[in-house]
């Protein structure tokens, strides 16, 4: 097929973590023997003139490259650009929602009405049960219209590893348990309860890698190592080097570092509202609820005596290969395209 790939988040010079499950995905398609073409905005930041320039490139492509389907990451703008686009190409049209696209349907004005326009057709591909359960509460006309299909995992890049080799390699210091949270210092990523859980255990290692607005909250305790923003390359090392991977988020729509751990061998602390209780098992990770530091502190201590390397979270980390999600969503775009 044909592809034209639009997204609002796609690895730039500036910011090579930018949209990776996205770029690692459309790589897959392109292994499958399909022919893409993108229309991609690489810098952080929601700026009118980012997304016009998204919107100008996208309908550009559109006229040039004449795709079968377009494919577009996020709801709004993303997926309204690609609407358009795939109305002057005549193509089919799908859409992958992945969180804050769904949230923002109900909390900034004219992004639903905006959405619900550029979607009277084709589908949409949520990345879990629970953001589809959400999506159709905000808009009830796609019940019939959406998949679920999350974005995978690499598991050539996320593979278990020699822990205490890696953590030489990178530095981090201190003592066992080795805990871990990989993703954005803020509210919603909870950091501020996990590092309260992590001081009632008064022993262990907990590191932050990302960087946010409560950075200042977690760095300088004891036991805690802030790292900051990291190459998507290197999380992989991190992720390995851990013992525990940990994402007690006040929500989370699937839970990608999670997936990574799992994919690495890794037992993990999950937030139990949202995706994770979809593929986090007892066998090979805590649910917590995110608003308890007890509850936390508790899936800490459950998920350090859990075995590592874990041959079962493996095998969940391997329903979810990126090469098997590819194929699934090789099948929704060549339904979109035949319509």
């Amino acid at each position: 097929m044909r592809i034209l790939l639009v997204s609002q988040m796609f690895p730039g010079p500036s910011a090579p973590d930018l949209g990776v499950f996205v770029r690692d995905l459309a790589r897959e398609l392109e292994r499958r023997g399909n022919d893409l073409a993108y229309a991609v905005a690489d810098r952080r930041g929601g700026s009118p003139l980012k997304h016009g320039r998204l919107a100008a490139r996208a309908l550009a492509e559109a006229r040039r490259f004449r795709p079968d389907v377009v494919y577009a990451h996020f709801l709004a703008p993303a997926g309204v650009i690609g609407a358009g686009a795939a109305r002057l190409a005549g193509a089919g049209l799908v859409v992958t929602a992945h969180g804050g696209d769904v949230r923002n349907l109900g909390s900034m004005p004219g992004v639903r009405a905006a959405t619900r326009a550029g979607l009277r057709r084709g589908r949409v591909i949520a990345v879990s049960d629970f953001l589809r359960s959400e999506l159709v509460a905000h808009v009830p006309e796609l019940e019939h219209r959406v998949d679920v299909i999350d974005c995978g995992v690499d598991l050539e890049r996320f593979r278990s590893r020699d822990a205490a080799e890696l953590r030489t390699l990178l530095g981090w210091e201190g003592d066992p348990p080795f805990f871990l949270c990989v993703g954005t210092l803020d509210e919603r990523k909870n950091v501020g309860r996990l590092a309260a859980a992590f001081e009632r255990l008064r022993s262990g290692s907990l590191a932050f890698v990302g960087d946010g607005p409560l950075r200042v909250r977690v760095e300088g305790r004891a036991g805690v190592r802030t790292v900051g923003r990291i190459p998507h390359e290197q999380v992989a090392d991190w992720i390995g080097a851990c013992d525990v991977l940990c994402q007690p988020s006040l929500v989370e729509p699937f839970g990608q570092a999670l997936l990574e751990g799992l994919a690495s061998e890794r037992p993990v602390v999950a937030t139990r509202v949202g995706g994770p209780p979809e593929f986090v098992t007892p066998e090979v990770g805590t649910l917590v609820d995110p608003e308890s530091v007890d509850s936390i502190a508790e899936g800490l201590r459950a998920a350090a005596a859990l075995p590592r390397p874990s041959a079962a979270a493996r095998r969940v980390a391997e329903e979810h290969d990126v090469r098997r999600q590819a194929e699934r969503i090789e099948a929704v775009l060549r339904a979109a395209a035949a319509k």
